[in-house]
């Protein structure tokens, strides 16, 4: 525990890539396992379980220093774990100190064998025999924050990098198509890297290959943009998901690789009989109830209203809303009326393997050709095709870009552009998928209330809620803290401090005077905001530090871009 103390906080003040790369190397190099693996398992976020919650930290906080005093010092630093550390004293009820502060492993198996009351004391114990960065790595560990600059894809390019060492052959992409295969505390794996084992085999599991991402376009290639080497599609307004279909079993994963299955029974139930393999990458939608309105066919070469699911099925679906969709969205478990009410589908763009066959290194038009072969004879309902749209040049591009953006419905985002010899690589490759997302809406709101940011902002009010008029009264249509530089980060803490007119705990009530523009990608009716209303994707646009805060737009003016 004390090495990996001291490399979390060594990482976290470390700027440089390669001085943090090369402090991950080292600590792979002299850490025995299974604590290397479990500290892989800690910043990569797949240590899936918690040792103790929030709310238990809080309550021992509490019982040692004035809440008073704690309130406003997490409000300062702005994060829990290291007001915690800091604050951290002994008190005479407490159990006795360890005497000697355990490995990782030991620390990560006594946790998970323990009784949350076995565990409460064991924490006391722990935080009472460390320094303030040790407390504050237990802590962060404990609660799977750890936050220390090094994503997931940084770790996986460091470990390919301490393979190279061993085997110069291996590469990032090796190590992404067996990550979700693996679990802690990757042993094996690790011996593979250094060159004493076998590659694991994965091949047996049910696992979650990282995606290929896009970036935004920029209208200055567009003339570049020919269809004999570009593939254009509607880029639909769902989440992305990859379904999984193997002899391990079906799954749905989110973007990110979180297992979504169970929120979608409806998807995953028709499948269960299949002897399809497979992963396919798609878009996550919602659907209105079968025949609600007239069906038309779908060959997404128009703007799609209704999705049909091939020639074969004589029911079809409406697109819905992206507002639908965030009625099933962290349910768990739906019921069957939720189901029957906010149904779902997943709109295939891609192919990653298909009955044994990876396709990943394939081009993309070989990669969907295939695709389409399978599409056409497959039984499944709630899987849609996402067709090619047929182009000659900029001027058809930006005339099918122009349909999305007066779209009344809401349900495509713009145009997604892919090259059609690129291979499917996990990451964001350059040059290869391109996003043309239609022009965000705008309104003029204005702040209301403002609270500290975490990690680097703790110091600076960055997090803003903001409001329309109705009647003369401000109501709060959204919230965000991006949208704007450094150096006006530093004038709107400012102005927060001096416009300040109320405190509630953290947030402050600043007075009615600053107007923001605020960019979003649509309005949706929300049930559990006073204005009736809520935003997808709010950023700040533009302060407009000219602008009087009555002139700012009314609730009405929002409601009329409402997407339902």
């Amino acid at each position: 525990m004390i090495a990996f103390a001291e490399l979390v906080d060594k990482l976290y003040f470390t700027s440089s890539n390669l001085a943090k790369a090369a402090l991950i190397k080292d600590y792979l190099a002299n850490t025995p396992d299974p604590d290397r693996g479990w500290a892989i398992a800690a910043i990569a976020g797949t240590l899936n379980f918690d040792f103790f919650k929030r709310a238990m930290i809080k309550k021992l906080i509490v019982e040692r220093v004035d809440p008073l005093l704690f309130d406003l010092s997490y409000d300062y630093v702005g994060e829990m774990s290291e007001t915690v550390s800091h604050l951290w004293t002994p008190i005479d009820s407490d159990p006795p100190c360890v005497q000697t502060l355990p490995s990782l492993s030991e620390l990560v198996t006594r946790f998970a064998e323990g009784s949350r009351a076995e565990n409460r004391n064991y924490l006391i114990s722990l935080l009472n025999s460390m320094n303030a960065p040790q407390r504050w790595a237990l802590l962060k560990l404990g609660t799977q924050g750890l936050r220390i600059g090094v994503s997931a894809r940084f770790l996986k390019k460091v470990l390919a990098e301490y393979g190279q060492r061993y085997d110069k052959d291996i590469t990032v992409e090796d190590i992404e198509r067996l990550w979700h295969g693996l679990t802690p505390p990757y042993q094996s794996f690790l011996e593979w890297l250094e060159g004493k084992a076998a590659m694991p085999d994965v091949s047996k599991s049910l696992t979650f290959q990282p995606v290929m991402l896009s970036h935004p376009f920029d209208e200055t290639m567009l003339e570049d943009i020919h269809p004999s080497q570009w593939q254009a599609e509607w880029k639909f307004d769902g989440i992305r998901v990859q379904l999984v279909v193997g002899v391990a079993g079906k799954a749905l994963f989110s973007r990110t690789g979180d297992d979504i299955s169970a929120a979608f029974p409806e998807i995953l139930a028709p499948l269960e009989k299949s002897d399809i393999e497979g992963v396919f990458d798609g878009e996550l939608i919602a659907l209105s109830p079968k025949n609600e309105q007239a069906p038309l066919d779908n060959t997404i070469q128009d703007i799609p209203s209704v999705l049909s699911a091939n020639e074969d099925k004589n029911s079809s679906h409406q697109i819905a809303s992206f507002n639908q969709l965030q009625q099933r969205l962290n349910k768990k478990k739906p019921s069957k009326k939720l189901i029957g009410e906010y149904p779902a589908g997943i709109i295939l763009y891609d192919v990653l393997s298909l009955n044994g066959d990876d396709k990943r290194d394939l081009p993309l038009e070989q990669r969907y050709s295939s695709l389409h072969a399978w599409f056409k004879s497959q039984p499944y309902a709630h899987l849609f095709l996402s067709s090619r749209l047929e182009f000659e040049g900029s001027k058809t591009l930006e005339m099918l870009r122009d349909k999305a953006q007066t779209l009344e419905q809401g349900y495509i985002e713009g145009l997604m552009l892919k090259r059609k010899d690129a291979p499917y690589v996990s990451g964001r490759p350059k040059g290869k998928w391109y996003k043309w997302k239609r022009d965000p809406q705008l309104i003029d709101a204005v702040i209301m209330y403002a609270q500290r940011g975490h990690g680097k902002r703790s110091s600076f009010y960055s997090d803003y809620t903001f409001g329309c008029w109705q009647d003369g009264q401000l109501l709060p249509i959204g919230k965000a803290y991006s949208g704007f530089t450094d150096e006006e980060l530093k004038r709107l803490d400012n102005w927060v401090r001096k416009h300040t007119i109320g405190r509630f705990g953290p947030v402050k009530e600043l007075e009615k005077a600053l107007v923001f523009e605020v960019a979003f990608d649509s309005v949706h009716e929300s049930k559990r905001h006073k204005s009736g209303v809520a935003l997808r994707f709010p950023r700040i646009h533009r302060i407009r530090w000219d602008k009087p805060a009555n002139e700012a737009d009314t609730l009405d003016t929002l409601k009329a871009m409402l997407k339902y």
